[in-house]
């Protein structure tokens, strides 16, 4: 065993991601269209260049993988949450202002807060990801901005690289500073990589930054989580 495996397997282990707690069995949007489209299957690794804020690796895409990443970006759906129960809502309420609370500090304007908020409640959830640990991977990858530029040219919120508006969107990158197609496509593309390294957060968040194995980056947004994870509770 290398010497970073046990660091990882404690990394797992204190940021509490097991996929029982994160992820509901049947996933909606965008994890139905890959797991219809088999991306769970081992496909092969690239390696990873130095790791750098949103610096996705661009790789080969099969056309059902493809088509199926494209169909989950395209897919409108009204991001207005609907809930079954009157507690359900109330509880999406209180989490909206505890939450908001804590991105004041990124976002000043009360109503900007809870429209972010929403967004990513709602992306998040479609792809059958965490809201918190995508709070938290936002927070690492661009602190909130929108228009945020890495040197490697990602953009947004989640630091999407440029080449998924062609591998699996119009082409149009402007669109990318975008808040909810940012938003759908960073959430896309963590999916994906979820699915290709079989459930593994650690190494699928090494994939979605470029540094894919190495312990600071999962380890940066797991601390983050867990501080969304502490406003949700408290």
């Amino acid at each position: 065993m290398s010497s970073g495996a046990p660091r990882r397997a404690a990394l797992r282990a204190a940021a509490g991601l097991g996929l029982a707690h994160l992820f509901r069995p049947s996933l909606p949007g965008a994890a139905l269209l890959l797991r219809a489209a088999g991306i769970g299957a081992p496909l092969g690794l690239l390696g990873a260049p130095q790791a750098q804020a949103g610096a996705q690796v661009e790789e080969p895409l099969s056309h059902s993988v493809r088509s199926a990443l494209s169909a989950a970006v395209a897919d409108a759906a009204p991001p207005r949450p609907v809930f079954d129960r009157p507690e359900e809502r109330a509880a999406h309420v209180q989490w909206l202002s505890r939450s908001g609370q804590r991105l004041q500090r990124y976002k000043s304007e009360a109503h900007v807060r809870t429209e972010f908020l929403e967004a990513v409640w709602y992306e998040s959830r479609r792809a059958g990801l965490e809201t918190e640990l995508v709070l938290g991977l936002i927070q690492v990858e661009s602190g909130f901005r929108k228009y945020a530029i890495s040197s490697a040219g990602a953009r947004g919120y989640m630091q999407v690289m440029p080449f998924w508006s062609r591998l699996i969107g119009d082409g149009d990158v402007s669109r990318l500073f975008h808040m909810q197609a940012n938003l759908r496509f960073g959430c896309t593309i963590l999916r994906h990589y979820l699915d290709r390294e079989r459930g593994d957060l650690f190494m699928a968040l090494g994939r979605y930054n470029g540094s894919r194995g190495r312990a600071p980056y999962p380890e940066a947004v797991f601390a983050a989580r867990r501080g969304w994870v502490s406003a949700r509770t408290s």
